[in-house]
């Protein structure tokens, strides 16, 4: 056994449900590290039993914990904040060795979640409402925000601590109490940050409002979303996912908060500045082995640079150091497991039927470990595969003839999370930006698809499902809205001078 992972608290077995104290009566889960293939540790998951009892802890610790004042709460989470600064090596390694991003990046998403709780200490000091006048005489309006309840959190393996932090770090502070589903490929991750959560929330007299219940599908995943207990689902995950949670959640008239697949695309200019768009292009489609939501998958390269655009980007991808993700020295780790690597193999034989050509990498190493080659490919942007997200380190490029026209390429796809454009022209960069430029969520000048600060709402439109998290007034998605109006006149009249006398 590892010591970071002693130092976590992970065992050799280990239960899968907190809520405040520790359980599992469900089936036993291994978790692998796609590393090296080997087991790291073994869980005792949820059954539809533990589930019941997180949320029936986590509805009753909202009762106290939605009175306990907003600044309050903000103490509580710069208290995790700082519990997460002790642990952060340990955590990225932790996050490593489970996922498979490399070591900078597995720190990195630690960061980000200390990051979005430093953010969320902040916003619980300025959960504002707006103030309104009246037509009515003596009358005063004005709205104030409301915590929702019991938010029902379901993350992906990719990042298997910074997505549930933008979730509950903004939920805790707007008085919001949580169960956690996540993924069943990085279940240690999770296992590790409720035992950070439970320490913290303990010693403050507040058990309960972050709990964790990592079930399977059936016995925790469907339970949740159907249930009325949880106002809002937030949900990360791939589209088809996300429809089925949508549907289920809409039937209920309940709240969803979906961030799903991205198919993200690089402008690239004849003018652009190439020292600086090439590591950007590079990391973007490398970076986490293609397996984040933000990850470039589309490159469109104007005509006249597109040769020689193609060329650098072979070399660049020659010396990508593919390997064990703890060591300091690799760019790009193994994808989550040999399922993926399958995946990845069967898009790669759908891109030559339907007559892409590959110019660079597509096999799987041979060794330990779930590697395989980042994969360039020159294709049309007509090929069917490319209006899917194949979660893999395989980039497509494109030659376009004007900024109009690749725009308009980009655009040409199901969904719509992240976009960027090298360029030092000011009028195509603005036009890129504009209403009639990227239709996603994000869209950046000369900076790449991926890696967004948690300042700025983040989410995605079309298919990758129109839900915001994490900065800017992301906050409002996990509270209710209410309009007061306030008479201290002695009349009682009646808006849009209507009368009505008795």
């Amino acid at each position: 056994m590892r010591d970071f992972l002693k130092n976590l608290g992970i065992e050799e077995k280990n239960l899968g449900c907190s809520d405040g104290e520790w359980f599992g009566n469900g089936e036993e889960l291994v978790s692998y590290s796609p590393s090296n293939g080997e087991a790291i540790a073994t869980i005792i998951r949820g059954n539809e039993a533990d589930y019941e009892r997180c949320v029936t802890t986590a509805a009753k610790a909202f009762e106290k914990w939605r009175m306990v004042p907003a600044p309050l709460r903000g103490e509580i989470i710069r208290q995790y904040a700082v519990a997460l600064r002790d642990h952060k090596k340990d955590l990225g390694k932790l996050v490593s060795y489970e996922m498979g991003k490399v070591l900078s990046e597995g720190e990195g998403e630690v960061q980000e979640a200390i990051d979005i709780a430093d953010f969320a200490v902040g916003l619980s000091r300025q959960l504002y409402g707006n103030t309104m006048h009246s037509e009515r005489p003596g009358h005063r309006m004005y709205e104030q925000w409301h915590p929702l309840g019991v938010v029902g959190i379901i993350t992906a393996f990719n990042f298997p601590c910074a997505v549930w932090a933008w979730n509950s770090m903004i939920a805790a502070i707007c008085g919001d109490t949580m169960i956690w589903k996540p993924s069943a490929q990085t279940p240690l991750t999770a296992i590790a940050m409720q035992k950070i959560a439970d320490q913290v929330f303990g010693d403050n007299g507040h058990e309960g409002v972050m709990t964790l219940c990592a079930g399977n599908r059936n016995a925790v995943g469907e339970k949740m979303i159907a249930d009325p207990r949880v106002p809002l689902i937030s949900a990360t995950g791939s589209c088809a996912m996300g429809r089925r949670i949508g549907q289920v959640v809409a039937g209920r008239l309940g709240r969803s908060l979906l961030e799903l697949g991205g198919n993200n695309a690089i402008i690239l200019e004849a003018d652009a500045n190439l020292d600086l768009a090439l590591p950007g292009i590079v990391f973007g489609s490398v970076g986490t082995a293609g397996q984040r939501c933000t990850s470039t998958r589309r490159l469109f390269i104007e005509r006249p640079i597109f040769d020689k655009v193609c060329d650098r980007l072979v070399a660049a991808y020659k010396t990508v150091r593919i390997g064990d993700p703890l060591a300091p020295d690799t760019l790009m780790g193994p994808l989550i497991d040999d399922g993926a690597v399958d995946t990845m193999m069967r898009a790669l034989e759908e891109i030559k039927e339907q007559g892409g050509e590959i110019i660079y990498g597509g096999k799987k190493l041979d060794r330990a470990g779930s590697y395989v080659e980042p994969t360039l490919v020159k294709a049309s942007p007509d090929m069917k595969i490319v209006q899917d997200e194949t979660f893999a380190p395989i980039l497509y490029l494109f030659p376009y003839d004007d900024a109009e026209e690749a725009i308009a390429m980009q655009n040409r796809v199901p969904q719509g999370l992240s976009s960027a454009i090298f360029t030092t022209n000011l009028v195509t960069a603005e036009t890129f930006l504009s209403h009639r430029g990227s239709d996603c969520g994000i869209a950046n000048v000369n900076i790449g698809t991926s890696g967004a600060e948690i300042g700025g709402a983040f989410g995605g439109e079309k298919d990758t499902g129109g839900g915001r998290e994490a900065g800017s007034d992301s906050w409002k998605a996990y509270m209710r809205r209410q309009t007061n109006t306030i008479n201290w006149s002695s009349d009682l009249p009646l808006a849009q001078g209507v009368k009505f006398d008795i």
